[in-house]
């Protein structure tokens, strides 16, 4: 399977591409021109790169129009942590997202796999389903929500195939350390304390190689339509800490009620993931253990003097 794989630099990109490798497949990895490419260190030499810009077709579309991709998963977006939700970065994303589809139509890809968010959803409904009412709230959520249904249009035109993934909340090694889980462990592997919220919410957290192989099924199996990848198994913030500090020996340091609630905060998001599982699909781990692996990621780079 010859595949084009945008935000391949990333992080759950970088894992999509091992795994992709790892399956034989050939890849083309779209990355930005000064981008640091140390997710992709191992890989180097096993997946062809093409330096561009998303946001310039002229960049990449030479390199895609000799590599004539079967396939194209689509990760690229504007993600910096504190910034991405309310990003006019999200109107550049999107217009980016959709001439993608356009040139990809143009080359007859037979099969795209979009990155979608689980905050598409009106979540005010508990355990989601694929079928529910979206409500985007934020201009991040919005912008992705227009990505599918823009998108699902260009490519039923020309009969290409497109899957949206709506991912829930990715964790594992690789991951930005502003986020929740890794600035926990690296405050924690300081022995300072962490302050929180009260941790009440309940979430879906799923380990970031669960998601590579969820799109890589979408990929394989010719999915169409919407599909959730996400663990199906809710759990508060504060279970989800505290395992972090178990495993560090040191819950007692995470400060509960530190920190007040963001404003945007649902109490419940769960997805649903029958439909994900109906394609083949089955989660290799439980919370504890991707939590375990991924603190053993984050202390094996102190270790080794690593820094992100």
């Amino acid at each position: 399977m010859k595949v084009f794989l945008t935000g391949a630099s990333g992080f759950i990109g970088s894992h999509v591409a091992r795994f992709l490798v790892n399956k034989g497949c050939d890849v083309l990895a779209l990355v930005l021109p000064n981008e640091m490419l140390w997710r992709l260190a191992d890989l180097i030499g096993k997946i062809e790169v093409v330096k561009g810009n998303l946001n310039d077709v002229a960049s990449y579309r030479p390199a895609l129009a000799e590599w004539q991709p079967e396939v194209c998963i689509h990760l690229a977006w504007f993600v910096e942590p504190g910034n991405y939700l309310h990003s006019p970065e999200n109107i550049y994303a999107l217009n980016a997202s959709l001439t993608l589809l356009q040139t990809l139509s143009e080359l007859k890809c037979q099969q795209f796999v979009g990155a979608g968010t689980c905050a598409e959803y009106n979540t005010d409904r508990g355990y989601l389903l694929e079928d529910d009412p979206t409500d985007p709230v934020t201009l991040y959520a919005a912008a992705k929500l227009g990505c599918y249904l823009l998108g699902k249009q260009i490519a039923a035109a020309v009969g290409m195939r497109f899957a949206w993934g709506r991912i829930f909340y990715p964790y594992g090694p690789y991951e930005d350390e502003r986020r929740v889980v890794p600035a926990l462990i690296r405050i924690l592997m300081k022995n300072q304390p962490f302050p929180a919220t009260l941790g009440e919410q309940v979430r879906d957290y799923i380990y970031v190689e669960d998601v590579a192989t969820a799109l890589c099924v979408l990929a394989e199996k010719q999915a169409n339509g919407v599909f959730n990848i996400s663990s199906g198994a809710p759990v508060t913030i504060r279970q989800l800490l505290e395992t972090i500090g178990n495993l560090m020996g040191c819950a007692e340091l995470i400060q509960f009620g530190a920190q007040p609630y963001r404003v945007w905060e649902p109490p419940f998001i769960c997805g649903d993931n029958q439909r994900l599982k109906g394609l083949g699909w089955k989660a290799a781990y439980t919370l504890h253990h991707g939590l375990s692996q991924t603190v053993h990621w984050w202390e094996t780079r102190s270790q080794d003097g690593f820094s992100a």
